[in-house]
């Protein structure tokens, strides 16, 4: 078996690369998302939601780096246009979008997208025997799981 300089099975490294750069490719479209609820939300909710969405993008875009950092650490390079984002998207692209519901539904609809994503990358992580990428993971996942029982809660 060759193997990384992490001590990785170069292949499952070479997999878990590829989907690292779906996810990163998603985040960077849900972070466009919220950052666009941010500046567009209106409404009676609309100083609770302008703030949250703030904190929404200023998390995604940390994970973001977090994300391009992982797939460099594991020697492979990460995604960096629009076009490539486009092509990898399965969090919805968001336009238009002013009102309070709509808009924390796109929130919950992402999130759920993201933690597809995001548990496919904690298999093939679990079965690399990549803790790095295992650990992260599984941050994200909590982390999101908590957003998205809240902002249904939000929702009624």
């Amino acid at each position: 078996m060759e193997t990384t300089i992490l001590g990785l099975d170069k292949k499952k490294t070479e997999n878990l690369v590829e989907e690292l750069n779906v996810l990163l490719a998603n985040f960077q479209i849900y972070y466009q998302n919220v950052r666009g609820l941010h500046w567009n939300i209106k409404g009676k909710n609309f100083f609770e939601l302008h703030v949250k969405f703030e904190e929404f993008y200023t998390d995604a875009q940390e994970k973001v780096d977090l994300i391009a950092e992982r797939i460099l650490t594991l020697q492979g390079v990460p995604l960096h246009t629009f076009n490539d984002y486009s092509s990898l998207a399965k969090v919805p692209v968001a336009k238009n979008i002013y009102e309070d519901v709509k808009a924390v539904e796109l929130v919950v609809e992402s999130l759920s997208e993201l933690l597809k994503i995001e548990r496919s990358i904690l298999e093939l992580s679990d079965d690399a025997d990549d803790e790095g990428t295992n650990s992260m993971m599984s941050d994200f996942i909590s982390e999101q799981e908590k957003t998205l029982w809240m902002m249904n809660a939000w929702l009624g």
